[in-house]
């Protein structure tokens, strides 16, 4: 069991991007289920990404679910139309296949080598994909942030397994993209060393940050988004100019995979 440090609104870039990313199928959804695994000792991070989920799929509904009996307990006053608590883990005590899990610093306590066994297991419960309406299947979005959510890193997995990293800030704290390093989640925080994908992409990162530096006078925005252009030239960024604005850049997981 985590702490379970629940701030409100820690959660809110990952919302936003689950919004923008994954509404599309939500709104397909037969019955849009988003699980809020491991919401921790305050339900805040259910009920605010029920509100931002109804933003772009207004039937969607939340589960918050806790391994902590004592947590659900304190949770059920916030239950409403729409958001209700289950006792339980990554077996994910919910009927059917959710179109969407979230699993915000919960495997930050796990070893590296138990990651993708909770990995496959949360997978094998998304809604499948479904050719014949172009349906990519439910998501899972796994990843760990600061206190107070300025910082962040996760990963989106579909049912087939990981699709891409995304790394997320308030852009006017930041001094350098590698102090992001800090927030990857679990597969990828000890592979931060020479010889690592993810080490070569946030030293990429910090030079086209340091050379964008006359972009500064523009604001830290600008900044940004020159910088994160300037490295699509050699890494497989995903997103556009849309998100990259957002503080937000997207990039496939094979780019990123631990080596060996």
């Amino acid at each position: 069991m985590t702490r379970g440090t629940t701030n409100p609104n820690r959660l809110r870039r990952m919302d936003r991007w689950i919004a923008a990313a994954h509404g599309a199928e939500l709104r397909r959804a037969a019955d849009p289920v988003a699980v809020d695994l491991g919401y921790g000792a305050a339900p805040w991070t259910a009920v605010e990404l029920l509100l931002r989920l109804r933003t772009v799929a207004p039937h969607a509904r939340v589960v918050g679910v806790e391994i902590e009996p004592a947590r659900v307990a304190a949770a059920r006053p916030y239950e409403r139309e729409g958001l209700v608590f289950r006792h339980g883990g990554f077996e994910v005590p919910v009927p059917g296949r959710p179109t969407l899990i979230r699993a915000a610093n919960v495997l930050r306590q796990y070893d590296e080598d138990q990651v993708a066994a909770v990995w496959e297991r949360l997978c094998a419960r998304l809604a499948p994909a479904d050719p014949a309406t172009g349906s990519r299947g439910g998501l899972l979005v796994e990843g760990t942030c600061d206190e107070i959510g300025r910082r962040h890193v996760w990963v989106a997995l579909g049912p087939e397994g990981p699709r891409t990293v995304t790394f997320a800030t308030r852009l006017g704290s930041l001094d350098r993209p590698s102090d992001l390093a800090e927030r990857l989640p679990k597969a990828l925080i000890h592979r931060n060393v020479p010889g690592e994908p993810v080490h070569a992409f946030l030293r990429d990162f910090d030079r086209a940050w340091a050379a964008a530096a006359p972009y500064a006078s523009y604001g830290a925005r600008q900044r940004w988004i020159r910088a994160v252009r300037a490295l699509t030239a050699d890494w497989p960024v995903t997103d556009d100019a849309g998100r990259w604005r957002q503080g937000e850049v997207t990039v496939t997981w094979e780019s990123l995979a631990p080596r060996g």
